[in-house]
């Protein structure tokens, strides 16, 4: 880890960060004694009210480095937001809204709300009324909130802009600065990204004093442990590949990808016909069924889950033991996130990419390439195995 060009190995105990005794049963009961260490870099200036500047691979923490010192600050007797959590994706926030009620679960008082599209505004309306210190929102829906005089930013104290570098370049870049500019009391900005874009540069140029810059780089300790297979078979193998994948693998929690939203539909309607139960999510699911879905695949009453790209930042799940590419991203970035989505919290994943023609062969290639990721070509044998190729 490094802080403002310092580099720092030091092994940082939470009980050492000076944090409440709520916190600590908090952290206590979900088995955390050390801290990640981007939660070590970004946990002491964010309680000192300081700028943060964060950027860390996806997966090693950064919603506990934000929501410890949030949740700390927090005078559970004012009734008014105190602390703004900006995400770019509504499964993101919802994550987020997830876990902040984990770390508050001792400190009584206080009130968490999450808001995004996709959802009736009206059930929103009715949790702003109940006065939350602590709203979790994607840009576009907290400004119809504030348009329609259903939320008050004025006694913003904390704001936290997750996964910068995504928010801004899906096109938030005018809600966000909009959004920074009606918190006159605002005390700090912190800025957690696993990419520093010039977006990203340029908020933290306009609205940040002095941030502390924390940089978390994917070094042996840090980096995800994904063993990444690839599988060449013909295009009319493929389905076979992934069911044999899934079902001699012994995975409980398996995510498969794919390029577009009719794959998605047709590859869920295969694998259930095939006698492999699973359920999608893509963009076009209406909001309602999507969280159902990601309850059940959560709670482990769902196996196979069939996603898009729309889910690779939205999933922040512990124990997915499992992601099978079924087509190769179009983008190496994609490819990242949605290998990251196992391998998190220290334990051991796998990511397959089954690959059908040449042209998706040269483009692993690339992203091996680019990633400095190793890739092993094997064989899938009947037992659903990866057998290396020699």
């Amino acid at each position: 880890m490094e802080i403002n060009g310092i580099e720092y190995n030091d092994e940082i105990r939470y009980d050492s960060l000076g944090l409440s005794s709520e916190m600590m049963q908090a952290l206590t009961k979900k088995g955390y004694e050390v801290a990640t260490p981007v939660q070590g870099g970004v946990i002491p200036p964010m309680m000192q009210r300081r700028d943060v500047v964060a950027k860390a691979p996806t997966g090693t923490g950064k919603t506990f480095a934000f929501g410890i010192p949030m949740i700390e600050h927090l005078n559970t007797q004012e009734q008014a937001v105190q602390g703004l959590i900006l995400s770019p994706t509504r499964e993101l926030a919802m994550q987020i809204g997830n876990e902040l009620r984990d770390l508050a679960l001792y400190k009584k008082g206080v009130k968490i709300a999450v808001v995004y599209g996709g959802q009736p505004i009206e059930k929103q309306i009715v949790q702003l009324k109940k006065k939350p210190q602590i709203i979790v929102a994607t840009p576009g829906r907290l400004m119809d909130h504030y348009k329609r005089r259903t939320i008050r930013l004025d006694k913003v104290e904390t704001v936290v802009l997750d996964e910068a570098d995504r928010m801004l370049d899906m096109g938030f870049v005018k809600d966000v600065t909009r959004i920074l500019d009606l918190m006159p009391h605002r005390e700090n900005l912190a800025l957690l990204s696993a990419t520093i874009s010039r977006e990203v540069m340029d908020i933290a140029w306009v609205y940040q004093r002095d941030a502390v810059e924390v940089i978390v780089r994917a070094d042996a300790e840090n980096k995800p442990d994904i063993l990444q297979y690839r599988t060449d078979v013909p295009a009319n193998a493929k389905l076979d590949t992934l069911m044999r994948i899934v079902n001699g693998g012994g995975f409980e929690r398996v995510i498969v990808f794919c390029n577009t939203k009719s794959m998605v539909e047709r590859l869920t309607r295969l694998l259930n016909l095939g006698g492999c139960p699973a359920d999608c999510i893509h963009g076009d699911v209406r909001q309602s069924i999507r969280e159902k879905v990601m309850a059940q695949f959560r709670k482990g009453h769902l196996r196979i889950l069939v996603a898009t790209d729309v889910a690779a930042r939205g999933i922040d799940i512990d124990d997915i033991d499992a992601v099978i590419n079924y087509d190769v991203p179009d983008e190496t970035e994609y490819y990242i996130h949605r290998i990251g989505r196992t391998g998190r919290a220290k334990k051991h994943g796998v990511a397959f990419t089954i690959i059908s023609n040449f042209a998706a062969g040269v483009r692993l290639d690339e992203i091996g390439k680019f990633t400095k990721n190793k890739i092993i070509p094997v064989k899938i044998d009947e037992t659903g195995a990866p057998v290396p190729l020699k």
